[in-house]
């Protein structure tokens, strides 16, 4: 257990979880080819949540809240939303690619972090072990 008192996901609630993000990136590939603004553009945009990593220069605390937020579905699900009511072809193809990235980060194991550290993730801890 993390010193917050977080429990990370294990067994089948993680496969599950990882199953779920191979589910959402195999979607929003399959939208993005339907509706999206070419492959060239996905290719540019898709690690561009991964800028959020910055925020681990001011801490782990600031790092992981600000990671949460590019890696949650809530932001992408409100873009595409908004795309969709307004018509707002850009918003759908840049929701359709934050959401492919977010699938595929969970679906490798990459889950949303703890304060306690960059390892500790609501998937499990990632890398290698500490050996101290």
């Amino acid at each position: 257990m993390s010193p917050e008192g977080a429990v990370s996901a294990t067994g089948g609630v993680r496969t599950l979880l990882r199953l779920e993000g191979a589910v959402v990136l195999g979607v929003a590939l399959a939208a993005y080819a339907q509706f999206g603004t070419g492959w060239g553009v996905f290719a540019l945009w898709l690690l561009a949540p991964d800028l959020s990593l910055l925020g681990y220069l001011a801490g782990p605390r600031t790092g992981a809240a600000l990671y949460n937020a590019a890696h949650s579905y809530v932001g992408p699900v409100l873009l595409l939303t908004l795309g969709v009511l307004a018509a707002m072809p850009w918003a759908v193809a840049g929701s359709l690619i934050w959401l492919a990235h977010i699938g595929m980060d969970h679906a490798l194991g990459y889950g949303l972090k703890y304060a306690s550290g960059f390892a500790a993730t609501h998937l499990g801890r990632i890398g290698k072990a500490d050996p101290w």
